[in-house]
């Protein structure tokens, strides 16, 4: 049977917006739940890998409810978090304000929306296929369960590598897929059986967390990512693997003014 909030053409974007402006409330819970707390980890590596210095501008896309981007502020960074869910943006700004680390909101989808010199978190509602910002405008451009996500990840990772500066830093965490096969089958019962019990539980529809694996199928993963990352022009690509696979995180670097390949 199909999952609900799982289209791979034209209405995958609409359905996504869907599924979590319905989980928003519950995101943080089940992701605590379902990893055990080791999202929080796995997340603190991604702000490590980056190398924030105070000053220094990041995006984080697909933000949902701020882990990133409030981790990079705390490093002294100038953050900006986009997401295309309003509801998963309060939830950030709330979280942002209840840190000690005050926020500022932007309009949904406002074109005029400029960074600035801030020491403040900002959050904005827009698209992460059409990234409204400048090339060349960040040091650093992360994203956390985000690609999977978008209608095209290819566009996603091209929009990121597009506004990062010569020398930046690109950072994608995401579910994985084991190279080893036992492993992998493993991993993959996990999310089919276990996982969306969690969200029927906690968000009334199983549906809302089967579709973890359901777009995992349709993902190429760490490997994937990083093929797209070389072929891209990206340096210094790697990949983290994180549990024997089922968690990555791949890093690759815009490539520096006047180096030639």
């Amino acid at each position: 049977m199909a999952n609900a909030f799982f289209d791979p053409g034209d209405q995958r974007a609409a359905k996504v917006l869907g599924l979590f402006t319905r989980i928003a409330p519950r995101y943080d819970l089940i992701n605590d739940l379902q990893s055990f707390g080791l999202h929080r980890h796995w997340k603190r590596r991604v702000v490590r890998l980056a190398r924030p210095q105070p000053g220094q501008r990041a995006l984080d896309l697909c933000c949902g409810t701020g882990d990133l981007a409030l981790g990079l502020a705390r490093r002294g960074v100038q953050v900006a978090g986009l997401d295309f869910s309003e509801r998963m943006l309060a939830v950030a700004a709330k979280r942002s304000s209840g840190a000690g680390i005050q926020s500022s909101a932007v309009a949904p989808h406002d074109s005029r929306f400029t960074f600035h010199a801030s020491p403040l978190p900002m959050f904005l509602c827009g698209d992460a296929q059409r990234i409204p910002f400048s090339d060349n405008s960040f040091d650093i451009v992360t994203v956390g369960y985000g690609l999977r996500n978008l209608a095209n990840w290819e566009t996603g990772l091209r929009e990121m590598q597009r506004v990062a500066k010569p020398g930046g830093r690109l950072v994608v965490l995401d579910f994985g897929k084991p190279e080893n096969a036992l492993w992998r089958g493993l991993y993959f019962g996990y999310l089919k059986l276990f996982v969306p019990c969690l969200g029927l539980i906690f968000c009334g529809n199983a549906s809302a967390y089967a579709y973890i694996l359901e777009s995992l199928k349709h993902y190429p993963a760490q490997q994937g990512v990083a093929a797209k990352m070389r072929e891209l022009g990206l340096v210094e690509v790697q990949i983290l693997s994180l549990l024997g696979g089922i968690m990555s995180i791949n890093y690759g670097e815009k490539r520096s003014a006047g180096v030639v390949a």
